[in-house]
This record gives structure tokens, C-alpha cells and sequence, in this order.
């Protein structure tokens, strides 16, 4: 039987598991593909508490805490959404990391100032929260596949950075 190569997900897993670290995502425009990124990984289950597609408004306010009045004043793909919900999803999972995405992935739903592409990334680690803005060109899948891949490459570097 040939040896798995290592990957991004790999080291995150292995990472979070020889730190006793636990992780939560809190997911929009990427449907779950972060979480299902971890889980290819074996032994993701010793790390992966939840993971929680909130697609819509309502369920980010009722699952993750998110505001009303922040859904409302600054819609859901905004900087302050994305952390209400990786604060959110660490605090129901009980975890000490998190990760949110929330974004317009397309083909609708874009505007001079909301374009398709516009994704915002949450993390959270012990105490340390980050939300960063990105603009992914593509179309929808595509989008998407840069909202996962970009999500796992910051959330390393954010270990390693913060000392795991």
C-alpha cells in the first residue's frame, strides 16, 4: 500500500492533535468544504469537534450568536460577521481554534462594492482572532476551492505564528 503524501490538511491536523488543540468551522459560501478538507485527513476526528454550514442569516444569528444588528448593519459578508462567527463557533463547540468563511462565491449576487469573489476569513486561536478580506477571481467552484485552500494555508501559518 502506498504512503499518503503529506498535505496542507495533513499538518494542520497533526499540528492541532500534538498541540491538544480542537477546532470548529463555521461555514458559508464554502458549504462545508473546509471541515471536509479536514476530514480526508485520518485521525481528524481527535481534532474536528463541529463544523456548521450557516448559510443563511438566520441560522448564523441562532447557531453562532451572530447579531442582528450586525447582519443588518453590515450584512452577512462583512469583516464583522466573520468574526462574530468564529468567536461563535468556538464558543458553542467548545473549541480553542475556529474558523469562519462568509462570501459571495457567484455567479449572482455581486456589486461594485460586494463583487463576486468577496470572501472574509475568520480565525480564532485561544484568545488571538484574525479576519482577513480576500477577492477570489473564477466562477463559482472555483471561488470556492480558493476560499478553502486560502482558509487552511492562513490558519497554518496563524499556528506556527501563535507558537503551535
Amino acid at each position: 500500500m502506498e504512503k499518503r503524501q503529506e498535505n496542507l490538511e495533513d499538518k494542520i491536523v497533526k499540528r492541532l492533535a500534538e498541540n491538544h488543540l480542537s477546532i470548529a468551522a463555521a461555514e458559508s459560501c464554502t458549504g462545508g468544504l473546509v471541515a471536509a478538507t479536514l476530514i480526508n485527513v485520518p485521525g481528524a476526528s481527535d481534532v474536528l469537534e463541529e463544523s456548521y454550514i450557516t448559510y443563511s442569516d438566520a441560522v448564523k444569528h441562532k447557531v453562532l450568536g451572530v447579531s442582528e444588528e450586525t447582519l443588518q448593519k453590515h450584512t452577512a459578508v462583512s469583516k464583522e460577521v466573520a468574526e462574530e462567527m468564529v468567536r461563535g463557533v468556538t464558543k458553542v463547540a467548545g473549541t480553542n481554534v475556529g474558523i469562519s468563511v462568509t462570501g459571495i462565491a457567484g455567479p449572482g449576487g455581486g456589486s461594485e462594492k460586494f463583487p463576486v469573489g468577496l470572501v472574509y476569513i475568520g480565525y480564532k486561536i485561544n484568545d488571538f482572532v484574525k479576519v482577513m478580506r480576500y477577492v477570489f477571481s473564477g466562477d463559482r467552484s472555483e471561488v470556492r476551492m480558493h476560499a478553502v485552500e486560502t482558509a487552511l494555508q492562513e490558519l497554518d501559518d496563524l499556528l506556527i505564528k501563535e507558537g503551535f
